[in-house]
């Protein structure tokens, strides 16, 4: 018999969490007939594959060159047996009953590809923690532009530790272009919201923010600050036609993808600069997507006051101006033109500042 559920744990340099990771998967109370577990370590090179090694036979551990995280998933994908993956880091851990509570959700909704649930974010440095999640049961998909409105913004809830999906999901991602050193969980979470996934508000797994971890660095490691840009920049040039190839219409895709790709350009541009044409194309791109049917007064003002600062600014000065003008509320003097809806891209998509 395949196991029930298969644990897929990617590690890399995780000695100081890898054990409190595998303890906590083995402590799910699921026998070896019904949880498999296999462990991929994308080329360690601290004490992780010591300490793995304590678990073994239990896990099937596979241990590759580095490589990053997509040609990790890649590696260990033939190596799954069970019809339900449940994803782990190997820095965060999962609460007891996590798996018997998202089999559970997914044996009672069969149209579904996936199950996520709310998470505790745990911060390394002040022991703080705090529930990242909604207050209520919530179905994400992307059958219409208003529902990828709103996966854009549920993104977060689909961290690693909390998605768990049907092979199903995999498949149609697989392999996964390995240029993703960093953000390759995306595109399965991206194909779980095309095929429709439940987020449960019980907290069942912790989320660890930690010095190494990409979305905890400080703002002040421009180097690490511009990697992960690309990395997003990247991740949304691949996700387009992989929706479009799941039959995601158009319009949803640009609905879901368009605010990241927007906030993403904006901060490369107000942090690092560049040409001020693209510039021009980065806000451009943004009002379109943003405003299908804007007055005809805010349209000369975005192309007649907007467009040309982009042209004449270096990038960050023009960010500059844009914070001022933002930070002293004389937007409101624009909106008389007849804005009449929320320029939505102003805030970031939840998911890229967890």
């Amino acid at each position: 018999m395949k196991p029930l559920v298969t644990a897929l744990v990617d590690t890399f340099n995780h000695e100081r969490y890898i054990e409190q990771a595998l303890v906590s998967v083995l402590e799910q109370g699921l026998s070896p007939s019904e949880l498999e577990i296999v462990v991929v370590d994308d080329g360690s090179a601290d004490r992780t594959p010591e300490i793995i090694q304590k678990f073994l036979p239990r896990v099937k551990y596979l241990r590759k060159r580095n490589g990053g995280q997509a040609s990790a998933f890649n590696a260990a994908f033939p190596e799954v047996s069970g019809q339900i993956v449940a994803l782990l880091d190997g820095d965060d851990w999962w609460a007891k009953g996590k798996l018997t509570t998202v089999i559970d959700d997914l044996e009672q909704n069969p149209g579904i590809s996936a199950v996520s649930h709310a998470y505790y974010q745990f911060y390394e440095e002040t022991n703080e923690l705090k529930v990242c999640g909604p207050s209520e049961t919530i179905l994400m998909n992307l059958a219409t532009p208003e529902a990828a409105r709103a996966a854009c913004h549920g993104w977060v809830y689909l961290a690693m530790g909390a998605l768990t999906v049907r092979r199903k999901v995999l498949e149609q991602v697989m392999p996964i272009p390995e240029v993703l050193v960093f953000s390759a969980d995306s595109t399965i979470a991206v194909a779980s919201m095309a095929m429709g996934v439940r987020v449960l508000p019980q907290p069942l797994s912790y989320y660890r923010f930690h010095s190494n971890n990409l979305y905890a660095m400080s703002s002040e490691d421009l180097a690490k600050l511009q990697r992960r840009y690309e990395m997003d920049d990247v991740m949304c040039s691949l996700l387009w036609p992989m929706l479009l190839r799941l039959g995601v219409p158009s319009e949803c895709v640009s609905a879901l993808i368009d605010p990241v790709w927007f906030w993403v350009h904006r901060e490369q541009l107000r942090t690092f600069g560049g040409s001020r044409f693209k510039t021009f194309r980065t806000e451009m791109r943004g009002f379109r997507s943003t405003y299908k049917n804007p007055s005809l007064g805010y349209r000369l003002f975005k192309y007649l006051v907007m467009a040309p600062a982009t042209l004449v600014l270096p990038p960050r000065r023009f960010y500059e101006l844009r914070d001022w003008y933002a930070q002293r509320n004389l937007g409101r003097f624009r909106d008389w033109l007849g804005r009449t809806d929320v320029e939505a891209h102003d805030r970031p998509p939840d998911h890229l500042v967890k």
